[in-house]
């Protein structure tokens, strides 16, 4: 495997797994945060405790880790903090905005998630629907068991077809192709899965590809959420873009969210570097799963919606309240307070072995569970976390990270464009830490 596209691979988990965050009942409804922070004090921040944030992030950038970084926390529907440090392009010195646009890669899964869950209301699915009731192409898929004597995949038919609960928890047996360790992800990878031209092409390719594990028995990042976001457009008949745009983006005034920028806003968009290991060195990647990286100021071949948006700091902000909301922002209603819960509800049982991503052998278990599409804390202080009860979280490749907290009644939201590490560094792991030192009176 290329280095780039290893590193990808290594950021991808840690923007996952990692970051270990969650959803659960959101507090009172509030709207999008204003434009002006007000005092950290009346939000129950301690500002001195907040400059320790503040400076973290800071030396990060100063440290060369990452070109540019914005950050986002609000409470109670007002913005405590909004910065922004260091360049969007190393090249050019173009700083680093609060409208930089930039590629939320999986921080997208959330999006596609809500799309699914508009449908669900609606009546279109339900989660134990067969996953074959919408992609008929997977009627007959086969599963893994090892590999013959000549390195040839053993596999036996599928016990039953995958369900939609287990595709939005990742527990449906589908590969990657984020890396190539696995045969299975290796075949994703060889086929060029992530690549395909459009999401019915996407679907040919994975169809014929075994599944890693027997449906509901383990679990494993998976292409699960591009097959929503397929599943999206077989229901509706729209392509998975217009339906996330006419139904979440416009509704929140997402105005900069799209699976491209287009020629007036591609000057707003941040420049996409890799960090290097040994060196420390921030490079721009020429290589990513096999192919060139795309371009994301044009239309792409396929709207992923595993990993396919451009979005801002502030965009991502009022989608995070709209969860705080309970699913509505400033009049808008995207879904039910119902729906929320359910999103943010563990849906994997303690007996679901955790495959994938070097993290073989753990369990989810009390503390930790996976819920519709996000990661889900269920006993922050047994994780080791500051957080509240019920949060809900995930990241991207390129470093972005953002978590919703409901019992506090905040969120944090992340941007940077690093794919890889430079030396081990967990961003969204330290900025949680920060910010609840920095949250010394709860009860405000």
């Amino acid at each position: 495997m290329h280095q780039a596209s290893r590193l990808l691979a290594t950021a991808i988990v840690a923007s996952g797994i990692a970051l270990g965050f969650s959803v659960s009942p959101a507090a009172a409804k509030a709207k999008a945060p204003a434009a002006a922070p007000v005092s950290p004090e009346a939000l129950g921040f301690d500002s001195q405790r907040l400059k320790v944030l503040d400076s973290a992030m800071a030396q990060v950038v100063a440290d060369g880790r990452v070109a540019g970084m914005t950050t986002l926390l609000a409470r109670h529907g007002k913005v405590v903090q909004f910065k922004t440090y260091g360049k969007k392009d190393l090249a050019t010195g173009a700083n680093m905005d609060k409208d930089t646009i930039v590629r939320i890669y999986s921080m997208t899964k959330p999006l596609t998630g809500v799309a699914m869950m508009i449908l669900f209301e609606q009546g279109k699915w339900h989660l134990d629907d067969p996953v074959t009731r919408f992609v008929p192409e997977f009627k007959n898929l086969r599963v893994m068991t090892g590999l013959d004597d000549k390195g040839n995949m053993i596999t036996v038919p599928a016990d039953r077809a995958p369900t939609m609960r287990e595709i939005m928890s990742h527990t449906a047996g589908f590969g990657y192709g984020l890396g190539d360790k696995h045969p299975v992800d290796k075949m994703f990878r060889e086929r060029k899965v992530l690549a395909a031209n459009g999401l019915q092409d996407m679907v040919t390719r994975v169809a014929d590809i075994p599944l890693m594990f027997q449906p509901g028995t383990q679990w494993s990042y998976s292409v699960s959420v591009d097959i929503q976001g397929y599943i999206v457009e077989k229901i509706t008949g729209q392509k998975l873009g217009d339906f996330m745009a006419a139904n979440i983006f416009k509704p929140l005034k997402m105005n900069d969210t799209a699976f491209f920028t287009g020629p007036e806003k591609a000057s707003r968009l941040s420049s996409l570097y890799v960090g290097m290991p040994k060196t420390g060195k921030l490079v721009v990647p020429n290589d990513l799963f096999g192919a060139s990286p795309p371009d994301y100021t044009k239309a792409p071949n396929m709207e992923s919606g595993g990993g396919g948006l451009v979005s801002t700091t502030a965009d991502y902000g009022r989608f995070a309240q709209m969860m705080l909301n309970k699913g509505e922002l400033d009049g808008a209603r995207i879904l039910s307070p119902a729906s929320i819960e359910l999103m943010g509800t563990n849906v994997i049982p303690k007996s679901v072995l955790v495959t994938s991503n070097g993290t073989n052998g753990s369990r989810f278990n009390e503390a930790v569970g996976f819920g519709l599409d996000f990661m889900v804390d269920k006993d922050p202080r047994a994780m080791g976390s500051l957080e509240g009860k019920g949060t809900i979280s995930w990241g991207g490749a390129a470093g972005t990270w953002f978590w919703i907290d409901p019992t506090n009644d905040l969120y944090f939201v992340g941007m940077v464009q690093r794919l890889g590490g430079t030396g081990g560094d967990d961003l969204g792991t330290q900025a949680r830490t920060l910010t609840y030192q920095a949250l010394t009176h709860p009860e405000k």
